[in-house]
């Protein structure tokens, strides 16, 4: 999945049917359909923000790298990570 990723061919966005609140420095999100509460920190509400429009990896590694100090390759990988993560418990979808 990670060179399909680096190519811009793999489209995110949010899930749809997520009710999100801001809270401190915290997004926490409740998933009605599966009844889950979901809470991001850190860089993860900045990214949420961003996949409120569809958005592909590298698009949302260029404004995470053009607004942190981070390196590429551990952008990248975190990145990674953090959609696969995302996408697994349902808070985002792929195109």
């Amino acid at each position: 999945m990670k060179a399909e990723n680096e190519s811009g061919r793999v489209v995110y966005r949010r899930n749809p049917d997520l009710i999100g609140a801001t809270i401190d420095d915290e997004l926490v999100m409740m998933s009605v359909e599966q009844g889950q509460y979901y809470g991001l920190g850190g860089v993860g509400p900045r990214v949420w923000d961003l996949l409120a429009e569809s958005r592909s990896f590298s698009e949302l590694v260029d404004v995470i790298l053009d607004e942190y100090d981070v390196d590429r390759a551990i952008c990248e990988r975190d990145m990674q990570g953090f959609l696969e993560q995302m996408e697994a418990l349902g808070l985002v979808e792929r195109r």
